[in-house]
This record gives structure tokens, C-alpha cells and sequence, in this order.
């Protein structure tokens, strides 16, 4: 391991995923989802601290994580992440702060949690 990143940790699949727009008359606010890419990334719980609501700004009830994976030019903050387990989708994550690149873009981190559609979900 050399500098901030080690890729012997990067233990998980997820699937970078990017939006598209629904550029139909009445299609506003119900685009969808094209793979970017599947990666291996290291992914990290980030857990409450007595019990707050809000961490630097994250809210702790939405399942904060930390991923990192090996860097790519082509990933932003508009992105989501799918966490596979056995090619199922395991948990589906927005990107709520990055990415930041590690090292001499030997890597990427960004903060995300638990994605849920915006509405009514009943």
C-alpha cells in the first residue's frame, strides 16, 4: 500500500449509475437509471455518534457510508451507487458529498446514503 488508498480493500461490487431524463411532454420527474459501470470499492458504515440526527452535516438516519474506489474521470456527484451482493441489488446509494480524488488519482471517496425517491412512497 502506498499513500491514503489501498486497493487490497476494495471488497465489494457496485454498480455506478447515472441519470437520464424522460424528455417526454409528460415525463417530468420520472427519468431513469443507466449503468456507468460495475467497480470494486471498499465500503464503510459510518456510524452514530450518541445517538445525532446530523453528522457534519449528513443525516445518520439516512445510512451514511464511506466508498472508495479506484479512480475514474467519469463519475459525479449527480451519480448513484447499487451495492451488489451475488449480482442482486443489495442497497441503493446517492452520492451526497464528492467524489474527492486520493492519492495522485489513485482513488476516489465520496459520502452517500440510502436512496429513496422523493414523494408519497405509499
Amino acid at each position: 500500500m502506498t499513500g491514503v488508498f489501498d486497493p487490497s480493500k476494495l471488497n465489494r461490487r457496485v454498480r455506478i449509475e447515472r441519470p437520464v431524463a424522460d424528455d417526454s411532454l409528460d415525463g417530468a420527474g420520472s427519468g431513469t437509471w443507466v449503468l456507468v459501470k460495475e467497480v470494486w470499492a471498499e465500503v464503510q458504515d459510518t456510524l452514530p455518534s450518541r445517538g445525532e440526527k446530523l453528522a457534519d452535516g449528513i443525516n445518520v438516519a439516512a445510512h451514511p457510508a464511506r466508498v472508495r474506489i479506484r479512480f475514474r474521470n467519469d463519475v459525479a456527484s449527480n451519480m448513484r451507487l447499487v451495492l451488489l451482493r451475488k449480482k442482486v441489488p443489495e442497497r441503493i446509494m446517492q452520492i451526497v458529498s464528492g467524489p474527492a480524488i486520493l492519492g495522485n488519482r489513485d482513488g476516489l471517496e465520496m459520502m452517500v446514503e440510502d436512496y429513496s425517491p422523493a414523494g408519497n412512497a405509499a
